[in-house]
């Protein structure tokens, strides 16, 4: 099959970051998390809740939702490990591919949950604040499996094929991890404009999400030609994508009923310290009207101590010429007036 373009498959499924080696795929994995909080985190804030509250749960859910992927897989590709040849210790080397998106997230909303409970906030709106960041977070994580060169479709010389020679298959396939990908990324956009235009709550907006993506996932796993369970002519993934799409579908329509609109609170703890902040804007402005009727009163007094000075001023003003004629007469005259002119007697000879 001559392929006329085609997407090359790394020649190592590692990345060296300096002197340290790094899996590709838990390369991936790391930024798609550290992208979710972000994203996150700025979309919490919004809401009215506080900066770093995302990032604190995280720390529940993130190891919950590795935990629960990896369980996932291990279940149900459990030939992969406990068959005869293989060894049981692969079953934990989550460096090497194998997350079930649908464990990662049953389990890891039970760390959400957790982390929500200590905090004191509902599970429903953090749910929809970081529901587009998983989903940017998949599409992130689903290039590890391009590094891993794994989970890819039928052959095709489409130019946007990828080429793979992992020992196993060599030619060109449908890039399933590329489908997905830009899925995830649609995704995310949908739940953004969704969530603007309809003000969603309640969860609503990660219930659109999980519908949204299950939609996808059905038809590239479809594609898909790696091993998997069937029942009924469909692998395990398709009939798990309609049982969660019906179930996302039902927590829409009768979360839109019995409890319309969004949430007015989503943190109550940024509720406080937004009230107690006014409180404390409002002594602030209340201590400087005080300073400024103080300072009135002080410049009023200040122009009436004025005032009198200058009235005392002017009547001592009126006195002085009587004053200084008094003292100019001297002591002799005053006693030449008291005698009415006359000499002494010893002068009468």
């Amino acid at each position: 099959m001559d392929t006329l373009a085609f997407i090359p498959s790394p020649s190592s499924g590692e990345i060296s970051l300096g002197p340290i080696p790094l899996r590709g795929y838990a390369f991936c994995i790391i930024v798609g998390v550290f992208v979710a909080v972000w994203l996150g985190g700025k979309r919490w804030v919004a809401r009215g809740g506080q900066p770093g509250t995302v990032a604190d749960i995280a720390v529940w859910a993130v190891p919950f939702g590795l935990v629960g992927g990896r369980l996932y897989h291990v279940v149900t590709d459990y030939q992969l490990y406990f068959g005869e040849g293989r060894n049981w210790v692969d079953a934990v080397k989550i460096w090497e591919g194998g997350l079930g998106i649908w464990g990662a997230i049953a389990l890891g909303a039970v760390g959400a949950w957790i982390g929500c409970r200590r905090r004191g906030i509902p599970l429903p709106a953090y749910a929809d604040a970081i529901a587009p960041g998983i989903a940017i977070a998949q599409a992130i994580g689903r290039w590890g499996n391009w590094f891993n060169q794994e989970l890819y479709g039928r052959p095709t010389d489409l130019p946007w094929a990828v080429k793979i020679d992992n020992g196993i298959d060599t030619g060109t396939f449908h890039p399933t991890f590329l489908y997905e990908s830009l899925w995830c990324v649609g995704v995310a956009l949908l739940v953004i404009w969704a969530d603007r235009r309809f003000t969603l709550g309640h969860g609503r907006a990660f219930a659109l999400y999980v519908a949204a993506y299950t939609v996808g996932r059905f038809w590239i796993e479809y594609l898909r030609i790696d091993e998997a369970h069937e029942f009924w002519g469909l692998r395990l993934n398709n009939w798990t994508s309609i049982v969660v799409f019906l179930g996302a579908v039902a927590a829409i329509v009768v979360s839109a009923r019995r409890r319309p609109g969004r949430e007015d609170v989503v943190e109550p703890r940024a509720e406080q310290d937004a009230e107690q902040e006014g409180k404390q804007e409002e002594e602030r402005g209340g201590k400087q009207d005080a300073e400024r009727n103080d300072e009135q009163e002080t410049a009023a007094a200040d122009s009436s101590d004025t005032d009198a000075d200058a009235d005392g001023g002017e009547g001592t003003g009126g006195e002085e010429p009587g004053t200084r004629a008094a003292e100019a007469a001297g002591p002799g005259d005053s006693a030449a007036s008291g005698n009415g002119g006359e000499r002494p007697a010893s002068t009468k000879r």
